[in-house]
């Protein structure tokens, strides 16, 4: 499963409007940068208490970068 495509399934079982969230993928060389784009609604769902939430996402992402020896970094956008 690609990367962007498991972000987006987790946030998906998060949000009230997940026909709303999208998940690109920016790739560098030694980086990708995951633009995850929600509804305003649901920015907060996605991030958590205290960014709990986010912080699980990016430890996942942390945890698969290291297998494949890139750096994911989460960038949460919220739709207007």
């Amino acid at each position: 499963m690609e990367v962007h495509k498991l972000v987006e399934a987790i946030v998906k079982a998060l949000v009230d409007y997940p026909e709303q969230v999208t998940c690109t993928e920016v790739t560098g060389t030694h980086s990708v940068i995951l633009e995850l784009s929600v509804a305003r609604r649901d920015t907060g769902k996605v991030i958590g208490t205290k960014g709990v939430h986010a912080d699980a996402i990016r430890q996942l992402l942390a945890a698969i970068g290291g297998k494949k020896h890139k750096r994911y970094v989460l960038e949460i956008i919220e739709e207007r």
